[in-house]
Formats: C-alpha cells, structure tokens, sequence
C-alpha cells in the first residue's frame, strides 16, 4: 500500500526529502540551546566577569534564529510537497476511474469514488505532511532530549527509561482500538454522499412530491451516525492526551525532587577564587537541573506531537487503503495485444449469448441470444421493463464483456478491437441523457472535436434539432447549462443524438432515446436515418411500436431471452407480446383521440 501511494509523490521527492533533513537540523538545535542555557546559568555563578554571559548570549541568539529558520524552510517544504502528492494522488485515481469498465464502476459507487477523491486524499494529504514533517521531529526531539537527559544526569534518567515504554505500549493499544472504527467511518461517509447527491440529482422531483422534511431526516440520520462513531473514535484517542501530561508532569515533578535532593546531597560547599565565592555542585547543578527541566517539557511536547501523528495516521490508514483498491483496480475490460484497429463494417453477430452483470449473480441478464444484423439496418428492440434491452445493447461498444458465447462486428469478436476503436466506431446514446455545460457546438463536439461548423449543422438537421438551436437567442452558441437545464427533455434527446451523429459511426443505438420526444418528430426523426445515414447500422429501442414499425426488423425481448424477431406485420400475426404492446397502445391513441 505505502509503495503504491509513494508512487503519487514523482516530481516532489527533493521537497519531501528537504522537509525532514531542515526538521532534523531544527531538532538538533532546539536540544543543543538547553545545554548551552545550562552552561550560560553556571558560568554566570562562576565568571567574574560579563564575557562569558556575553559569548554565551550570542550563541542562544544564533541558534535560535538558525532553528526559525530550518523551521520554516521545512514548513515550505513540507507544504509544498504534501499537496504536490494530494495533486497527483487525484491526478491517478481520476486518469484510472476513465479507464474503469461499467462493472468496476458499479463495485465502487459513483458516491464512494467521490469520497475517495476528496475526503480519502485530504486525509492522506495531511498524513504525508504529518510524516515528513511532525513524525521526524517528534520521535528525534524524543530520543536527543532522552539522550541529552543522560548526559546531563545519568541517574535521573531512568525516570523516562520506565515512563516512556509505558506510554509507548497505551498508545498502541488505543490505536488496535480505534482503527476498526474508522474503517466503519468511511463506509458511512459514502452513504452520507450517496445521500446527498440523489437528494441534489432529484431535487425537482422532492419538491413536487413536497418530501423536503424526510430528506431533511434522512440526511439528519447518515449525519448523525457520523457524529456518533467519529465521538467515540475521537473519545478513545483523546485519553492520549492526559495520560501523557500525567506522565510528563509526573516526570517533571519526580526530576524537580529528586533532582533538588540531588544538588544539596552532593554539594561541595563555597570556595573563594580570586575574592569571588563560588559553589561547588557535586553531580547536578543548578544549570544542570534547569536543563533537565526544559529537557522534559521537550519530551512532553514531542510526545504530543507523537500523539498528534499517530492519531492522523490511524485515521488517514483506512483511506489510503480505500485509495489503494482504486488505483489497483484494473479494468474487466482492455484492449488485447495486437489489437484490431479498424471496425470494417457495421454488421452485428450474437452467438450464443449469455450475460450476468456479476460473477455471484445467480440468475442471468441475458441467455443464449443468437442474433445477426445486416450492415446498414435499422433494427427495433422492444420488451417490457427488465427483459435486458439495455444489457444486450451494451455488448456492442464493450461496456459490459458477455459471461459465455461472443459478440462480433464487422465480423471480429469485439474482444478482438482496441476498445478505443470500437467505440468511436459505435455511438451511443444512453437512456440517461447528458449534456454539459458549454456552449450547444462545445457540446457536440463531444462526438468529434474536429468537427466543423457545416457537419455540426447537419448532424442536428438529421437529429431534427436544428430549428429549436437556431431559434435560440445565440443559436449554436448558446450556453447549455450543467446536464442540459436549461433545454427540455425531447431537446436534450434530440441534441445528444446528434452528438452521436457527429461520429460517423459505423453503428448507431439510440437505448430508448426518444422517449421524450412527440410521434410526429419521431417518424421525422426515422424518416432523416433511412436518407442519411444509409450505411449505419441503427438500433433502436423504444417503448412505442410506432417507433420501430417500419424496422427492418424488430427484436422482441422477454425475460432475458429473444422471444420473436421478424417485421412489425410479421410479429402482428406470430408474438403474442408484441401484438398486446401494440394494440393496447393504438387502444389508448385511439381514446386520446376521442
């Protein structure tokens, strides 16, 4: 995990590296002033003259500035490198989610890769900056202090002796405590955002349905649960705090004891050294006692620190785990070695077809479908809600890969083509209609950004979108708000298949695509196909059987499975489905009508 994630850091190795080499000379500075304090207090007791003091003086002032300065430098370092790696750290799981297959999309959720983009990284972000920066600093200012306490004062060292592994083993046993309860935190953040974004994707829909106060409650709940588990997280690690100013001032106070003991047991006395009485200090002095003193509140702090990173880390360990499934995810569907890189024709081949959208499914969407489609049809599929319209149409470009049997094109298995290749050479147009924000050519250039200003025009002539753009304030220019708000749903429709158009591909399905258009602009829409795009295979699924009568052919789907294929006359007389679809549709026209 930490291999995959440092992978994201490239370009800022020098500022992660300068970060703790300026940390640690802040560290071996910030210890060395106690010492130098300790012999400024002694030499005060000792020197006859103001000299020493001076010397002395001027040295604490010198190593403090340099100890600011490697402060600061490792702070502008740490910044910089810290968010360089959050940068890149989106940069790669974005590039990867493109990649993504429909199925690796569905094991993740829309709401939990967005979790992992944001909450997930600016965890990891401030982790880095805590281990490049705070984690030097803590466990150095920790071990130098030890260290320089020894120095000082051999005996009163073995306080921290005992002290510290304490601490060390409370600190990890609230750690194994809190970390599965994170890891329960950060499944509740995507439901939290799973929340949110359908109550923003379906807010005119709560507002007609006045549902806005059991929104309010849901939203209140996943809030709430939230609130609960980060309480008792956060409870746990905050019993770090006191348990180690307890141990600290405990330290603090055993050293000022012991150490005063220390200095009136050994003390030599007063001599007199050219007029100047002196004291003479066995094995502590007052100095020494000092800096004993400066060197456990430097051990306080450090431990804090510690407690600060640790805390951050086990937090921050669930999201960089959640952020390693993403970027080790590999997508159920790449282009093979020696990929085929043209689609020669538009003809479509289902050879003993089944589907299931998951290994553990346990019944199949699709089974044994066994189908050809000349080039250059036009082919109606039709079926009740949930017989597999949409699945079998996704075959075509690949979203989906089939369970058992093949799918062909231009007579190759798709498994064959560059996946790239395939899907500019079969356009799309998805039940859920999206357009962007941007202008209405910005957005057709979606389906060929070098197209001109003439193919685009014609493109939404045959979509029957021209006369609605041109009649715009700007026409073609005109600014499309964000998933097309600002146009109506058989707009959007008609713009998103000319957005298709654009491509020239050599297959066009429209899944269910003129559902919000009228009868009269549909028949003018099948109409402009058979006239202008006569070599394109076309695949139309439609809920009305006026949208797909005068198909070459008509697929009747049922459960999964093909259940009449033939002309609109042909099924008329042979599927029991098809002629019900029909007549309670033209029974209903004919009571409109009325």
């Amino acid at each position: 995990m930490i291999k995959k994630l440092a992978g994201s850091i490239r370009q800022y190795k020098a500022a992660s590296i300068l970060t703790p080499v300026f940390m640690l000379g802040e560290v071996a500075l910030e210890c060395v002033i106690p010492l130098v304090m300790k012999n400024l207090i002694d030499t005060m007791e000792t020197a006859d003259s103001i000299r020493p003091t001076l010397i002395y003086g001027g040295i604490l002032l010198a190593l403090a500035f340099a100890s600011l300065a490697c402060g600061m430098l490792s702070g502008h370092f740490a910044a910089i490198a810290s968010t360089g790696f959050a940068r890149n750290l989106r940069k790669d799981m974005y590039h990867k989610i493109q990649d993504f297959s429909f199925a690796n999309i569905d094991k993740f959720s829309t709401a939990g890769l967005v979790t992992r983009l944001t909450v997930d990284v600016s965890n990891v972000q401030n982790a880095f900056m805590m281990l490049i920066r705070m984690a030097v600093r803590a466990p150095l200012m920790l071990i130098f202090s030890v260290v320089m306490t020894i120095t000082v004062s051999p005996k009163l060292s073995i306080i921290f002796a005992v002290l510290v592994p304490l601490l060390a083993v409370a600190m990890f046993l609230l750690i194994r405590s809190v970390y599965p309860i994170y890891r329960k935190a950060f499944k509740r953040y995507d439901r939290f955002n799973e929340s949110i974004e359908e109550n923003v994707r379906g807010m005119r829909v709560v507002k007609a349905y006045v549902r806005e106060d059991y929104e309010k409650e849901k939203f209140d709940k996943e809030s709430n649960a939230l609130r609960k588990i980060f309480t008792k997280s956060d409870g746990i690690l905050m019993i770090s705090t006191p348990l180690m100013q307890l141990a600290v001032f405990t330290a603090v106070l055993l050293i000022a004891s012991l150490g005063s003991l220390l200095i009136v047991n050994t003390f030599g006395g007063f001599t007199i050294v050219n007029g100047v009485e002196i004291a003479q200090f066995g094995e502590l002095s007052i100095g020494g006692l000092s800096s004993l003193i400066t060197y456990t509140m430097q051990i306080l702090f450090s431990l804090m620190m510690f407690a600060m990173v640790i805390t951050m880390i086990t937090m921050s360990l669930e999201s960089a785990r959640r952020i390693t499934e993403v970027l080790e995810e590999k997508s159920t569907i790449v282009s093979p070695e020696n990929a085929v890189k043209e689609v020669e024709s538009g003809e479509i081949e289902f050879d003993a077809v089944g589907f299931k959208y998951s290994e553990t499914a346990e019944r199949e969407a699709l089974s044994n479908i066994k189908l050809k489609i000349p080039s250059g049809s036009t082919v109606g599929i039709i079926g009740g809600t949930g017989s597999g319209k949409t699945s079998l149409v996704q075959l075509i470009p690949r979203l989906y890969d089939v369970t058992s049997g093949s799918v062909k094109v231009g007579g190759r298995d798709v498994r064959e083509y560059d996946v790239e290749t395939l899907r500019d050479a079969v356009a799309m147009v998805l039940q859920k209609n999206t357009l962007f924000s941007g202008t209405v050519k910005e957005n057709m250039r979606w389906g060929n950004e070098n197209a001109t200003d003439e193919e685009i025009v014609y493109a939404c002539k045959l979509a029957q979108a021209d006369d609605f753009v041109s009649a715009m304030p700007d026409g073609y220019e005109t600014h499309i708000e964000q998933g097309g708000a600002n146009v109506s749903g058989g707009q959007k429709q008609r713009l998103c298949i000319a957005r298709a158009i654009l491509k020239n591909p050599k297959v066009l399905i429209l899944d269910d695509s003129t559902s919000a258009v009228d009868t009269h602009t549909d028949a003018k829409l099948r109409a402009a196909f058979r006239e202008g795009l006569k070599d394109t295979t076309k695949i139309i699924i439609a809920q009305r059987t006026a949208s797909v009568e005068d198909a070459d052919e008509i697929i009747v789907l049922d459960d999964g499975k093909i259940s009449a294929v033939g002309t609109h006359d042909e099924l008329l007389k042979t599927s029991e489905i098809y002629r019900e679809v029909y007549e309670s549709q033209n029974r209903q026209g004919g009571q409109d009508n009325e």
